[in-house]
């Protein structure tokens, strides 16, 4: 039996988890672990300290280590250390969406020049295998549409302001409070977690570059409890969705935003930290993955994975099998948002004055919009009321257009919110 020398990049929760894992596995040797304390206490049972460097070049550059692991994140120093793992023949197994999504494209076509691979699993969805499978068993289909929820901490947010009626900043707090939020929760609040995920998801699905400086984000900052007391009123449920589509003349759609997702749709049924990604394509139809999108034990079981299906190749040949090769040349032809036609949910405090929702329909009609639906809620003391409108398909310019000119009426104080509706 062949043993494989494993030098890992980081040990932190994923990183730990990784390690307890592999331990039962008798071709696996964890040769050197680099961190950035080498003093700090590990949380890991009979763990020799002498495997601990606060050097990752001695792991990268070491000739006897087959397989390098990242599990560290970010992109500097991890680009140059992974690109130089690369260049010493060290394969690639990697959680790192962030670093994919900015760079993935140059460490792939290194990585096809050095005869060696990177394997990701990890990287888009926790425990939940999609890249494999769209990379395999899929490989036969013409992938059209990928529609997810693809991080946990915004779709725990969600699920409590819709069941608890919590306010956006209550639920941000417990959701810290219990982990699944950073202190610091931009990554995950404003859409740019979720958007390096699509991004590696429709390059591998389209087989093109997708550049994540082109894709639209929004997150979820600016939901109100009266957004999602609407949305229910209206059959529907609030979710972060990420969203890659490509059309019939091979344009790519790619984006992050909210939706207001029909109560019957599956997606909408997705709550808490769980993930899911719904997959269209010919000839096999749709397709739905759900499970646990981050934690230790998910993201640790797809990186061991990655790690022991190398070990099996690597132990009948030493050139890796060309299903896990990633060689993509074309660029994606990326559309902007503004060219995007969607369902639109448009909320607006207006006058309480006769005519107000006649003005809105006329300007509505004036930018080809029409409306499919419209709630008004009740009087303020101010002699305002928000008023709900659902509009049938339209153009997202269009759409713009007449949200800039109801602001400048008399009877429109103020656009409380716009997000679009999941068809």
């Amino acid at each position: 039996m062949k043993i494989l020398n494993i030098g890992m990049i980081g040990f932190g929760t994923v990183g730990t988890g990784v390690y307890k894992v592999l331990q039962s596995f008798k071709n696996i040797n964890i040769k050197k672990i680099a961190v950035k304390n080498i003093n700090k206490k590990r949380n890991v049972e009979n763990f020799d300290e002498k495997l601990l460097t606060s050097d990752a070049y001695e792991i990268v550059n070491n000739p006897e280590i087959d397989i390098v692991v990242e599990v560290s994140g970010g992109t500097d120093p991890t680009y140059d250390l992974l690109k130089t793992a690369i260049n010493n023949g060290k394969h690639i197994v990697t959680a790192n969406k962030e670093l994919l999504a900015k760079k993935g494209s140059e460490l792939f076509k290194l990585a096809q020049e050095k005869n060696v691979v990177i394997l990701y699993e990890a990287a888009v969805a926790g425990g939940i295998p999609i890249i494999m499978p769209i990379k395999t068993i899929l490989c036969a289909n013409k992938l059209t549409k990928i529609a997810g929820i693809l991080n946990g901490t915004t779709n725990y947010i969600l699920t409590k302001m819709a069941e608890k009626d919590l306010s956006y900043e209550t639920a941000l707090k417990q959701a810290q409070e219990l982990g699944y939020a950073e202190t610091d929760p931009t990554g995950d609040v404003k859409g740019f977690d979720a958007a390096y995920k699509i991004a590696i998801l429709a390059s591998i699905s389209f087989n093109k570059k997708i550049d994540i400086n082109k894709i639209y984000k929004e997150g979820i900052t600016k939901i109100t409890e009266q957004d999602i007391k609407s949305a229910k009123e209206l059959g529907y449920r609030i979710k972060l969705i990420a969203l890659a589509q490509m059309s019939d003349k091979g344009e790519v759609d790619v984006r992050v935003h909210p939706m207001l997702v029909s109560k019957k749709h599956l997606l909408a049924k997705v709550n808490n930290a769980t993930n899911s990604v719904m997959i269209s394509g010919y000839p096999v139809g749709d397709l739905a993955f759900t499970g646990p999108g981050a934690g230790s034990e998910p993201t640790s079981s797809s990186v061991a994975g990655d790690i022991l299906v190398l070990a099996s190749e690597l132990e009948a040949s030493d050139k890796p099998i060309p299903l896990y090769v990633r060689n993509q040349t074309e660029i994606a032809n990326q559309i902007d948002i503004s060219e995007t036609y969607n369902e639109y949910y448009i909320s607006v405090t207006a006058s309480n004055n006769p005519g107000a929702i006649g003005v809105a329909g006329t300007i509505c009609g004036n930018n080809n919009i029409n409306i499919s639906t419209i709630m008004q809620k009740g009087i303020n003391e101010d002699n305002t009321a928000e008023i709900v409108v659902i509009t049938e398909r339209s153009k997202e310019s269009d759409v713009q257009n007449a949200l800039k000119e109801l602001l400048n009426t008399d009877c429109i104080k103020k656009i409380n919110n716009l997000l679009r509706v999941m068809n």
